[in-house]
């Protein structure tokens, strides 16, 4: 399953990640990336909630926040030192996508 959490709005990231982390540790997949694009990437450097959300995904799978987007933000340093992995993400979706990662967008 490929995750894309984009989404500033607080409680549709929340019923995202929530749903992810139980994913993860119920084991219901057994493999689970997850990105952080767009408007959620400044909400998971700022929001505590949301960012014990990311903290407690980061230990169990990949994530990945849009390079592009955290730096225009100012959010890299916080969201690389949360655990996830600062990078250009267009590639990393678009392959996940072609592998056979279902897309999950919230």
């Amino acid at each position: 399953m490929l995750v894309i959490i984009a989404t500033g709005d607080r409680e549709k990231a929340i019923a995202g990640l929530m749903y992810t982390r139980n994913v993860l540790k119920n084991k219901w997949l057994d493999d689970v990336k997850v990105v952080f694009f767009g408007p959620s990437e400044k909400l998971a450097a700022h929001d505590d909630k949301v960012a014990w959300f990311v903290k407690e995904i980061t230990d169990e799978s990949d994530c990945f926040a849009c390079k592009a987007i955290s730096d225009k933000e100012g959010v890299s340093e916080k969201l690389g030192e949360a655990g996830v992995k600062v990078e250009y993400v267009g590639t990393i979706v678009s392959n996940a996508i072609k592998d056979g990662y279902l897309p999950m967008v919230w």
